[in-house]
């Protein structure tokens, strides 16, 4: 069958086009390398590695996906739904810089033209205040009153049906064209897959309508080429040859398409065109792969020793600190039992050099043996453990480039080095673990090596007014190429300093209400 779209990924753009080209009346296909997961497939804890991570070669196909490179560590979603099934649900608005900054900057008034397209996308994505504050965010409410920001501490806006806990209803959202819901029960397991029905993940919107318009989903396949038909500008489609993501003899096969947008997150959607621009795509602007961004982040764990504190309960993350106009800090959560964590985490220090690390690290152990030996070996870590997660809208860059055996990897591009290392997060990390009585302690690369972690990477593929600014037009097109888009996290011309997924989600409608109805 010939297709008038095919969607490379399933996350927040692709399941935007998804259901957007299938209501105007188009055939479609959207292609997901994860597995498709209900309720019960998700792990009960993170020490399921076989349902948690995607690790294909330890034949792992869970939902999340960490990859090192040499000056950040991200991570990101797998499966139908993309980044929705393990992100931390938040749905922030970026503040006015995002809009009045990047490449794009210049392309349109997008604080103003966007505003319709985020309303739209939080009422699709089922935008809700968290009601309840617990542990964790008493802990930020207290930072907060110490540094006198009280009236910059709130509760977070996020993807989750709360209704009545454990309480399931038909389809509060859709009319009744949406699957049940079941009320939030604050067990803080929404990054480790939802398990009682209550997270907004995009399976449950955008991709569950897709599917009653008539969108096909094809799970556990991945796209390694995609061809122009008969002229190289693909005027008149392209031939997509995908083959099986999890089976150990890979089936091949080639499927036909007028257009073909590529919505399959920066670590899919820019390394699938690095390669492609080596040979079926050549025309592809050069700036791909430049303009990579991770919002200037820091992870750090914060254990409390207090024995009344349980840090597991609440969403993923309910609370939000202000700190000034470019930063921020929110507390994240794991599921009771979710400790798996705490094996790749080291004793929280800083240092200028790894030797200097490395000694701090030891000092520190061999100061406080007891709350070391209580946090990895007595505590329950998650029931005892927040991360704390800091980001900031100021600029830095990297380039993803393809190397000689096939692996994308990074360099600095603009600005300084990415650093988990940052004063204004070291000084808060200090302050939240007085409010807890908690000890840090943080990922080993972070730690040691000095490099960064991020659940945001974004950029590489960004837009401008032409091929030597950006990759795509501000409607998405790819230049160079015809009925060919980009739409996800590659986009994201500025930094947001925020969870990027309302962005992607608010921008993906703007490009789909572009395209006409499909006149038959």
């Amino acid at each position: 069958m010939e297709y008038d779209y095919i969607i490379i990924g399933s996350g927040f753009g692709g399941s935007v086009s998804a259901l957007r080209l299938s209501k105007k009346g188009y055939t479609v296909l959207v292609i997901e390398k994860g597995k498709w997961f209900k309720a019960a497939n998700f792990p009960k804890t993170n020490w399921n590695f076989r349902k948690w991570l995607w690790l294909p070669s330890l034949r792992f196909f869970g939902i999340m996906k960490l990859t090192i490179f040499k000056h950040v560590d991200v991570l990101s979603g797998t499966g139908v739904g993309g980044g929705s099934l393990v992100y931390a649900n938040t749905l922030p608005i970026p503040k006015s810089t995002f809009f009045k900054t990047g490449s794009w900057s210049q392309l349109h008034d997008w604080e103003n033209e966007l505003a319709p397209y985020y309303l739209e996308a939080l009422r699709m994505l089922g935008a809700a205040k968290t009601p309840k504050l617990f542990d964790g965010d008493i802990g930020l409410k207290k930072v907060a009153e110490k540094l006198g920001m009280e009236d910059k501490f709130d509760a977070t806006t996020v993807a989750i049906y709360f209704g009545e806990e454990n309480v399931t209803k038909e389809d509060p959202y859709f009319e009744g064209m949406g699957p049940e819901r079941t009320g939030c029960n604050f067990c803080g397991a929404c990054m480790t897959g939802c398990r009682n029905n209550s997270k907004n993940t995009l399976d449950k919107n955008y991709l569950h309508l897709a599917q009653k318009y008539g969108a096909v989903i094809k799970a556990e396949h991945e796209v390694y080429n995609v061809t122009p038909l008969n002229t190289e500008d693909g005027e008149n489609g392209y031939e997509v040859s995908i083959k099986t993501s999890t089976k150990l003899f890979a089936k091949k096969s080639i499927i036909k398409s007028k257009s073909v947008i590529f919505p399959g997150g920066v670590l899919g959607t820019i390394k699938l065109l690095l390669q492609l621009k080596t040979n079926s795509l050549p025309n592809i602007s050069d700036r791909l792969g430049k303009d990579i961004r991770t919002n200037n982040e820091t992870l750090v764990s914060v254990s409390s020793l207090e024995k009344d504190k349980n840090f597991s309960k609440g969403v993923a993350i309910g609370s939000i600190l202000d700190t000034d106009e470019n930063s921020h800090l929110e507390i994240c959560r794991y599921s009771e039992g979710s400790n798996a964590w705490k094996l790749i985490h080291f004793p929280y220090v800083t240092g200028s050099n790894i030797f200097i690390r490395l000694g701090k690290v030891l000092l520190s152990l061999l100061k406080s043996p007891v709350k070391y030996f209580k946090i990895y070996f007595m505590n329950s870590w998650a029931k005892k453990t927040v991360v704390l997660l800091f980001m900031q809208t100021l600029d830095s860059t990297l380039r993803f480039k393809i190397n000689i055996l096939g692996f994308m990897n990074s360099t600095i591009s603009t600005g300084k080095k990415p650093t988990p290392f940052i004063p204004e997060s070291i000084k808060l990390i200090k302050e939240y673990g007085k409010a807890v009585n908690g000890v840090s302690t943080s990922f080993a690369l972070e730690t040691i090596v000095g490099i960064p972690s991020t659940a945001h990477i974004l950029g590489g593929a960004v837009m401008g007014k032409n091929s030597s600014e950006g990759v795509i037009d501000k409607n998405n097109n790819v230049f160079g190429y015809k009925n060919l888009y980009i739409i996800d996290g590659s986009m994201i011309s500025a930094n947001p300093g925020v969870n990027p997924s309302l962005s992607i989600t608010a921008i993906a409608e703007r490009a789909m209400d572009q395209i006409p109805f499909k006149i038959n």
